[in-house]
């Protein structure tokens, strides 16, 4: 499995790049970890650098999109 670097930069597969501030676990369910990375760009929705939180296993998932496999997220 894929180690996260805190204070990596990573491309998510739709194209916005996020910086990994943390790794924490969650409080009900210790050996469950969570990635905690801001957006390092201004969404009109959200404003700038907003704050994210995703499941670990979630975060170094390979998805499909139109039958081709990405890395959710990617080291750049």
């Amino acid at each position: 499995m894929r180690e996260i670097k805190i204070g990596g930069k990573y491309r998510h597969y739709k194209g916005n790049f996020y910086e990994v501030i943390a790794v924490a676990r969650d409080s009900e369910e210790p050996q469950k970890e969570l990635v905690i990375y801001k957006a390092l760009y201004d969404s009109p929705e959200f404003g700038k650098n907003q704050v994210w939180v995703r499941v670990k296993e979630d975060f170094l998932a390979k998805i499909t999109k139109d039958g081709k496999k990405f890395l959710r997220f990617e080291e750049v």
